[in-house]
Parts: C-alpha cells; structure tokens; sequence
C-alpha cells in the first residue's frame, strides 16, 4: 500500500451466525504513546438519526505485542488504551450483535452477513488519514463453503492473502472515511452484471426470490446510463454495486459513493414472463434509481456542513431538501426520460408524490428549510402527530425542484433547466470536493438562470423552501400540456384519521388537525370498536358504515382508550379533497408539446 505510514488493519470474522456475533479485531503499530482513543461513529452518512451503533458492541478487550492490556471506556462510543512509553503492537478485540436487518447497521445469521462499516470498524483517533487493511475472513463450517462476498471495496493487490473478485481475504480502503462507506454482504447470493458508460455493475440479491435478473439488469442499465449522461461520463467510480436484500415485506435503501445497500420485497421484483410494468416494479426502480443519483448529488456534491463528516455528533444544515428532495424528483424522473416507464406512468407517480404532500397539515407549520435541520430530532424520530406537525424534504423537496425545473424550462423556452443547475453543482462542489454552502443553491440557481431569469428564480426559490405556501404546480403544469384533476379518494364523509395497518381492530395512527375525530376528543392510540352501536370489527366495516352517512350527521362512537372504554360524538366531515390525478392534456398547444417533451422526453 503506498504510504509510509503503517496501515491500519482490521480482521473481521462472522465468529457466531447463531448467536448474530461478528469478531472484530484493529491493529494499530505505532498506537499514541499517551494512550490510543478508539471511537464508533454515532450515526451513518444518509441516515440522519444519532443511533449510537455503540451498543452492540458486547466485549471489548485490547493486547499489546499479544499480551493483555488495559482499555478503559471514556463515554457512549469511545475507549482508550492505557499509555505504552515504550511502545509496541495494539490491538483491540471485540465482539459486535449484529441482527438489525435494515440497510443501516449489521445483521447476521445461517443464511448470509452483512454489515456497514460505521457499526464494526471502531476509528484510530489521530489515525484515520492512513490507509485501512481488512480482511474479511469466512465463517467455519462446512455449510459456509459456498459463500461468496459482494462489496465496493478495493481488493488488496500485493499484500499476502488478498482478496480476488467476491472472494474472502485482504481489502483496502484509503483512509477511514472510505473504510467505512463501502457495505459488505457475505453469502449464497444471486449475482447480475451489465455495463453503464463502460463502467461494470453488479446486482446482488440475497434472500429467496424469482427475480428475472436479465430483465432487471437491463432496465438497470438504461437508468444509470441516463444519469450517467446527465452529469456527463465517466462516472465517479469505476464499479458499482446494488446490494439487496430481499423480504417478505421491507423497503429501503442507503447510498455509499461506489455501491447502494437495498431492502425489498420479493414480489416487487421483476420475475420471468411479466408483463407489463407493476407499481411494485416501479417503486423499486425508483428506489434504485435515487440511491444511484446520491452518487453524484450528496456523496460527491455535499452540504459544507458534511464536508467533512463529524460521526460523533449530530451535522445540521438546512439543505436536505436540496439533496434529498431533488434526488427524490430526479429518481422517477430519469425512469421516464431514460425510457424504462412511459410519460403517462411517471404522471401517476408524481400525482401520488403530489397527494401525499398535500395530505399533510403539517406542511402549513414546517418549512422544508426548517424540516431540514430537525431531521435529527423530527423527520426521523416521526410520532403519531407528525403529519400534523412536520413536512418531508424529501417528498416537498422533491415538488420545489420540479416547480423550479419547470420555471427553468418556461422562462428560457426550454434552452436551461434544473439539469444545468445540476451540473453546475457537479464541477464546482462535486468535482472539486468543495461543500456546497448554506446559500450555495440560490447561488446556482441565480447563475444559470441568468440575468434575468437567475435573480427571480433563485429568490423564489429562498421564499419557497423557508416558508409553508402551497406550489403553484397545477398553473406551473398546463403550461406543459399537463391536467390537473383534485378529488377525495373516497366519496364517504371524513372522520379526519388514518387508522394503524393489520392487527384486525380499528386502532388510530393518526387523528388529522381540524377533522371531525379531533373536535370529538378522539385521539392516536385510541380503538374505535362501534359506531351507532354496531361493531367495527376492520377498517372496511368503517368505511362501509360511513358510506352511508351524510357529511353533518351526527354519530356514536365508542372507543376504548389505554383499558377504558369511552363514548364520543361525532360530527361527519367533507370528503377531503386529497387525490391528484395527472395527465397528458388532450389539447395542448405547440409550445407546450415542446416543453413537455424536453422534460419528460421525445415520448411525450
């Protein structure tokens, strides 16, 4: 490894996949002769939550040059080696539970491993500029022979026991900060390949499935070439992997800066003979499509307040509504400019987009600026008032960056747009390591929209993400030969709720701001069991009993809140106007054709 300073080395082992347990061991040679620090981040870039990963480390113990020596614990993440004068060969030995099967943190068992590095690797204090070893070793037993790894991660040319392609051994990483942003998956895995702009990239599928890995593959490709194409070739890495593990039931996806973990439902992949394009299908494509466009927008083009990361603590900025919610407009955007979806596809997802954004009161109360520095203690601590009180920057923000693409098109007859915005954020932060500052956007924004367009925009655009108005989109839209429809998903009179899912019983998730459910004194929690003294046994026999009913009439309901049964009256609601619908206008004129298809493509 060319350095001259010794590497940092890890070994890490899935010792125990019963008991969910990863051996871990980091050897420093030239510890801090005043007492090494060893740290676990708190928190994984992308996942804004403190989620104190430290926890699940069960022993911790340290050798120096083999022999035992003492560790002690300074706080929630954080140990530190007794001072050696005379220095010598530390290691630390630990073992971490690793059975949280999300896209975050580690799970293990018989039937594969993988891991995140921020939840095993501890950081070397005053170490993690130097390079990083790990080996990857294979569990014992014979049952584990046919195990293959799947990871982003360099291989270990040169160094005795190297890793080969998706083979255990020796791994190499430039620092700790690339150490820890390359997700490893151990196991029996499916395994698909296909090039993007000469670039290979892998599909990697653990867990029981009859996915059609041709046809994912290929409809794979076509999307990262798009996004390939949009920032301009070659892409910032030169292998990429889409690391999925797949369920019964499970959706989520984290991005790293040369591979994506990924949590799906079987049914929603592709499978042979499928016909058609099923919204499952659709939802994972996007799914994919957003963890990949985060190559770009938030792992390479990111916040200054990012830049770099401190894993200790919580990094606020008021941007995520740029970096998620332009991602989040880009994901199903490029599915439909790169020909995998239709025109008309993509409108059914942006109406649902539309509708879950305007279901929620709580986009009167937060800005997304503001959503975006609460991220930590709000957006992902949500709570059963939260529709109330919090708006999504992903979902919102992904709504401003199509009112401004929009605004981008119409105001220069479709010569600049939010693509240029993008790639001007590309070369001056992406390509040069340089955060984006807090005004960095507006700044973007004024610049290619020039002269007379840029000030304009970039000002509404300040306006818009820290304040609470409703986007003008539907205007925005017809000027692109786009109808907008607005009705109730159900004709019935309005309680004001949303009832928790499964479980068999009428139990209320959420009881909406200014509903009828709210003026009675009925709350979240509550089990709704009859209403005018029939029971209510499903959701289904509610909504039954309310089709009925007119809004104003009055009824009973009674509910059984904690273990006490309560009575309250009710007055039925209007049907809530929640649902837009979106598509292509009949009759469109020749200037809206032409924007139209600029934005969604030749198709439209």
């Amino acid at each position: 490894m060319p350095s001259a300073l010794p590497a940092v080395e890890y070994r890490i082992r899935p010792a125990n996949p019963g008991a969910h347990l990863f051996h871990v061991s980091c050897t420093v040679r030239d510890p801090d002769p005043a007492g090494q620090v060893f740290r676990l981040p708190a928190w994984i870039p992308g996942s804004y939550m403190i989620r104190e990963f430290a926890r699940n480390i069960v022993t911790l113990r340290a050798e120096l040059d083999g022999e035992p020596w003492p560790v002690d614990k300074l706080d929630k993440h954080s140990w530190r080696a007794a001072p050696l004068a005379d220095g010598g060969v530390l290691c630390l030995h630990y073992e971490v539970y690793a059975w949280d099967l999300s896209v975050r943190a580690a799970h293990l068992d018989g039937t594969h491993g993988f891991f995140n590095g921020t939840s095993v690797f501890l950081a070397v204090e005053g170490r993690t500029d130097r390079p990083c070893l790990v080996d990857i070793e294979r569990p014992d037993g014979a049952e584990y022979r046919d195990w293959k790894v799947a990871t982003a991660l360099p291989l270990a040319h040169g160094v005795v026991g190297a890793a080969r392609p998706y083979g255990f051994g020796w791994y190499r990483a430039a620092d700790y900060d690339e150490l820890i942003d390359h997700p490893v998956e151990m196991g029996s895995f499916a395994l698909g390949h296909f090039e993007a702009a000469g670039t290979t990239h892998d599909v990697v599928l653990t867990g029981r499935h009859d996915c059609d890995l041709e046809r994912l593959c290929k409809d794979l490709q076509r999307i990262c070439e798009w996004q390939i194409k949009l920032f301009g070739a070659p892409p910032p890495m030169d292998y990429y992997a889409f690391l999925t593990m797949v369920v019964g039931d499970g959706y989520g996806g984290l991005e790293h800066r040369a591979s994506t973990a990924l949590l799906c439902s079987r049914a929603d992949l592709p499978w042979k003979g499928m016909e058609g394009l099923p919204d499952g299908y659709k939802s994972f494509l996007g799914l994919c499509s957003h963890e990949y466009f985060h190559t770009w927008n938030v792992k390479r083009i990111k916040p200054a307040a990012f830049t770099p990361y401190d894993l200790t603590q919580e990094n606020y900025t008021r941007l995520l509504w740029a970096f998620e919610g332009f991602t989040s407009y880009y994901d199903d955007l490029a599915l439909v400019r790169s020909g995998v979806i239709t025109p008309e596809d993509y409108l059914g997802l942006l109406g649902k987009t539309v509708s879950a954004v305007l279901r929620g009161n709580g986009r009167t109360k937060q800005s997304v600026a503001e959503s975006s520095f609460d991220a930590w203690t709000k957006y992902y601590r949500q709570d059963e008032n939260a529709p109330n009180a919090i708006v999504s920057y992903y979902t919102k923000g992904a709504l401003i960056a199509l009112a401004l693409d929009l605004q981008l098109r119409a105001g220069s007859d479709g010569r600049i747009s939010l693509d240029d915005v993008m790639r001007l954020l590309w070369q001056r932060h992406g390509q040069t390591g340089l955060g984006v500052e807090e005004e960095g956007i507006f700044e973007a924004v004024r610049e290619v929209g020039g002269k007379t367009l840029g000030p304009k925009l970039a000002r509404w655009l300040k306006t818009t993400v820290e304040g609470t108005d409703d986007l003008p989109l539907a205007k925005l839209l017809r000027g692109f030969g786009i109808d907008w429809q607005a009705e109730p998903t159900a004709a019935a009179p309005s309680l004001g709720i949303k009832l928790a899912a499964g479980n068999g019983e009428c139990r209320l998730a959420t009881v909406h701001d200014g509903g009828a459910a709210q003026a009675a004194g009925l709350s979240a929690g509550d089990v709704l069991i009859a209403l005018d003294g029939l029971k209510l046994g499903s959701g289904k026999a509610l909504d039954d009993m309310l089709a009925r009913r007119q809004p104003g009439d009055g009824a009973e309901i009674h509910a059984f809140r904690r273990d006490e049964l309560m009575m309250f009256s009710v007055v039925l609601g209007e049907p809530v106007v929640d649902k837009i619908s979106l598509k292509l206008a009949a009759k469109a004129s020749a200037g809206a054709l032409k924007l139209r298809r600029g934005w969604l493509g030749r198709a439209a």
